[in-house]
C-alpha cells in the first residue's frame, strides 16, 4: 500500500509549482515580483488555514462542507469585537469557528449523523446565523484598535497571515507525524472498525479533528475581516471546495488513512498560483474570465483529480489481488 502515497505524494506537486513559478516568471513582467508574491501569500493564507483543518478531517475519512460559511460567520463576529482589539477579536473569531466544529464533531459522534449531512446542515445553519447578525451587509472593522494588523500587517517584511499559516502547518505536521493522536487519525481513516478492534478512541479522535476544521475556519474568517477591513457574511462561496481540492491534489484519499500536511500546503500553493495566473492572463487582455469562472474551474480541477485517483487506487488494488493469487 505504499505506493499510494508515494505516486501521489511524491514529487508531482512540487514540479508542477516549479513549472508554474518558472512559466509565470517567463511569461510576465512583475511576476516575481515583491508586490505579487507578498500579495499571494498573503490573500492564500486563508485557504491554507481551512485546508489544514480539511486535510485531518478527509484523513479519518470525513468530510467538512461548512468551512466556508463557518469563515464567513467568523468574520462578522470578529468585526463586532473588533473595536476591543486584535486579541478579543481574534479570539471570539476562533471561538465562532471551534462552536461550528464542536456541533458537527456531536452530530457525527453522538447522533451518527453521516459526515456530508451534518456538515451540510452547520454549513447553512452558520451561513444563515453570518447573515443574521450582519443584517446582510458587510460589518466595518476598527482600524484605530490594531485589529486589522493581524491581516494586513508585515513582520521582517514578510505578511503576518503567512507567518500564521507557516506556523499552524509546522505544528500540524508535528502533531500528524510525532504524535500518538496523529497516528490515531491514520488509523481511523484506514478503518473504523479495525481502530475500535485495536482499542483507539475513534469517536474522540474524529470529534477533535472537526473541532480543529472549525477553528482553522474561524481564524480564516478573522483573517478575511483584517484583511479587507469588514466581515463578510457572503463570502466562503466555494471555499469548501478550494480546501478539499487543495487537500486532495496534495495526495490525501478521500476515503482516509492517508494524508499529508506538507503536501496539502502545496497543493494550496499549486492552486492559489493557477488563479494568480488566469489574473495576470485577464490583465494582459488574453483570457477574460469572471470570478465565477473561478468556482467553475476549481470544481473541474476537484473532479479531475478524484478521477485520477480512484484511478490509481483501482490500479493498486488490482495489483495487489494478483500478487494475493
Amino acid at each position: 500500500m505504499t505506493y499510494i502515497p508515494r505516486l501521489l505524494r511524491g514529487q508531482s506537486v512540487l514540479l508542477a509549482l516549479a513549472l508554474l513559478v518558472l512559466f509565470g516568471a517567463w511569461r510576465y513582467d512583475h511576476f516575481l515580483g515583491l508586490f505579487n508574491v507578498l500579495t499571494f501569500l498573503r490573500y492564500n493564507s486563508m485557504f491554507a488555514l481551512i485546508a489544514l483543518g480539511m486535510c485531518f478531517v478527509i484523513m479519518t475519512g470525513g468530510i467538512d462542507l461548512s468551512v466556508g460559511s463557518t469563515a464567513a460567520m467568523a468574520s462578522v463576529v470578529a468585526a463586532y469585537v473588533s473595536p476591543y482589539g486584535l486579541l478579543p477579536g481574534l479570539a471570539c473569531g476562533a471561538l465562532a469557528g471551534i462552536a461550528v466544529g464542536v456541533l458537527n464533531g456531536l452530530l457525527i459522534t453522538q447522533l451518527n449523523i453521516l459526515p456530508f449531512i451534518a456538515t451540510l446542515a452547520s454549513m447553512l445553519a452558520a451561513s444563515g446565523l453570518g447573515l443574521l447578525l450582519a443584517g446582510n451587509e458587510s460589518i466595518s472593522v476598527s482600524y484605530e484598535s490594531g485589529f486589522t494588523v493581524i491581516g494586513q500587517g508585515d513582520i521582517l517584511g514578510f505578511p503576518i497571515p503567512a507567518w500564521i499559516a507557516i506556523m499552524v502547518f509546522a505544528l500540524g505536521s508535528l502533531i500528524l507525524n510525532f504524535t500518538s493522536f496523529g497516528r490515531n487519525i491514520l488509523a481511523v481513516g484506514g478503518g473504523e472498525d479495525a481502530a475500535h478492534l485495536m482499542g483507539l478512541p475513534v469517536n474522540r479522535v474524529k470529534f477533535i479533528v472537526y473541532v480543529i476544521s472549525g477553528l482553522m475556519a474561524g481564524l480564516a474568517g478573522v483573517q478575511l475581516a483584517a484583511q479587507f477591513g469588514a466581515g463578510q457574511p457572503t463570502e466562503g462561496l466555494g471555499w469548501e471546495l478550494f480546501a478539499i481540492a487543495s487537500v486532495v491534489v496534495g495526495g490525501t484519499l478521500l476515503t482516509g488513512g492517508v494524508g499529508s500536511v506538507g503536501a496539502t500546503l502545496s497543493g494550496v500553493l499549486l492552486l492559489g498560483l493557477v488563479f494568480n495566473i488566469l489574473n495576470f492572463e485577464n490583465g494582459m487582455g488574453f483570457v477574460s474570465l469572471r470570478a465565477h469562472w473561478q468556482s467553475i474551474l476549481r470544481g473541474a480541477f476537484l473532479l479531475l483529480v478524484v478521477i485520477v485517483q480512484s484511478r490509481l487506487a483501482l490500479r493498486v488494488r488490482r495489483r495487489i489481488r494478483l500478487s494475493a493469487n
